[in-house]
């Protein structure tokens, strides 16, 4: 019956409409994503900007400076590569919806082709007196009724192709506007992404000016480098002899449970021997002496229980642990090459993260204060033990812990300090007993 094309082809245009749904369902996701590196991308860039501009206040350049210049670029390439990405995006999202702006044109020239044959050939047969010759001439009631039910069906299938097509005006037109926007937003990330580039080069030439600047200052710098290096020895030394403080401590406690319960053993077998030498005399059994029960109180590493379950819960932790401040890295685990001295290796405990004067210290982890120090260009020095890991928080000013204090995660431990030339950066470290650890492993990926 002619009324069942278009039912069929209604069909495929939800099937379609579904497909190019499901396609922009999947690009809104990856969009989400996006989106959200971006925010992520540019609250760094403002933070940074923050401590560059803490650092360039001072009237002569420093190390502080140059790092901080160099995070910005960081940032700043990484945001031009999101806005690569964001074109690919919007490139792959004009597609999906130029294929579906397609698929709703051809659809609807269809139905309008399919409505105006309709409409032709009903007005060449005059319809409605056709429709009342064909209802009268039926024979019998029921047949009229029947009759009726078809006509009236035929007419509803008219009604709906009007209506099809008026939807789908509304789509086609909807579908445009919405081309037109990611046109609009294309542009605009185009231009953002030439402004962007341009601030990147003027980054670069600050760059290049601050490198030269502290080139001329060599004899400084190696002074400078000196000083660092006596003072991170000093620091390395200091906290050995904690470490091994602590694993004499976790040795003796073991010497002396182990000798306790020896000695409680020692004491139960002659308490048995003088019964079973009194049942002997009176001729009664004698008392078999019953295997002693273990009961560990210090693990085999010298830990007490609660002190292993501290280190197994930090241990699970690993790329999972909150920063002890805000801000970036600007020195890295290891031996790396000096920013400015070509050839010159600097070797790191931990890390060091710049960030802005006064900033809170926060304790990365449940743990117990071992030891609050002061020492020659490292300021304030706070250790805390979690097992047999230790966490170590040095150029610190204000501390607010005290040796022995229990402290939890996040709980702040004082504040950054702020050097002569107007930096203010954390060194942070991480030992496993006389072993030190990448903390970059072990704090949470920003």
């Amino acid at each position: 019956m002619p009324f069942h094309k278009p039912y069929y082809r209604r069909i495929f245009l939800v099937l379609t409409l579904l497909c190019c749904t499901s396609l922009s369902v999947f690009a809104q996701k990856t969009r989400e994503q996006l989106e959200r590196e971006k925010s992520e991308n540019q609250s760094k860039m403002n933070e940074i900007q923050g401590i560059l501009k803490q650092t360039s206040s001072q009237k002569k350049v420093n190390l502080g400076q140059l790092r901080a210049l160099s995070q910005q670029i960081n940032t700043l390439k990484k945001k031009i590569d999101l806005l690569s990405d964001d074109l690919k995006l919007l490139d792959g999202e004009l597609k999906t919806l130029e294929k579906k702006r397609q698929v709703l044109a051809n659809d609807l020239g269809k139905l309008k082709a399919e409505y105006g044959d309709m409409i032709y050939e009903a007005s060449k047969r005059n319809v409605y007196m056709n429709q009342l010759i064909f209802l009268f001439s039926s024979g019998t009631f029921n047949q009229f009724v029947l009759r009726y039910k078809y006509l009236k069906q035929y007419t509803d299938a008219r009604q709906g192709q009007v209506k099809q097509m008026e939807v789908l005006e509304k789509e086609l037109m909807a579908e445009r506007q919405r081309i037109t926007s990611k046109k609009q937003q294309q542009q605009t990330v185009l231009t953002t992404q030439v402004s962007e580039n341009t601030k990147l080069e003027g980054l670069k030439t600050k760059q290049d000016q601050v490198v030269q600047e502290l080139s001329q200052k060599e004899v400084e710098l190696r002074n400078q480098l000196a000083e660092n290096r006596k003072a991170t020895n000093l620091l390395e030394a200091n906290i050995r002899r904690i470490a091994e403080r602590e694993k004499r401590e976790r040795e003796r406690r073991e010497r002396e449970e182990r000798a306790a319960r020896e000695a409680k053993r020692k004491a139960e077998r002659e308490r048995i021997a003088r019964e079973n030498a009194e049942r002997e005399k009176k001729g009664e059994a004698k008392v078999v002496e019953e295997e002693p029960k273990e009961e560990p109180v210090v693990s085999s590493s010298g830990m007490s229980d609660e002190e292993v379950t501290l280190a197994s819960s930090f241990a699970a932790s690993q790329s999972r642990l909150s920063w002890p401040t805000r801000g970036f890295i600007s020195g890295h685990f290891g031996q790396r090459p000096h920013a400015v001295l070509k050839g010159v290796m600097v070797d790191n405990l931990g890390v060091d993260i710049q960030t802005n004067a006064g900033e809170i210290v926060r304790s990365v982890y449940d743990g117990v204060v071992l030891d609050v120090t002061q020492m020659p260009g490292m300021g304030n020095v706070v250790a805390i033990q979690h097992g047999n890991y230790m966490t170590v928080y040095a150029k610190m000013s204000g501390v607010t812990v005290t040796a022995g204090q229990k402290v939890k995660a996040r709980e702040t431990i004082g504040r950054v300090a702020t050097d002569g030339d107007g930096t203010s950066e954390l060194q942070f470290q991480i030992w496993k007993s006389t072993s030190r650890l990448n903390p970059e492993s072990w704090l949470i990926r920003r």
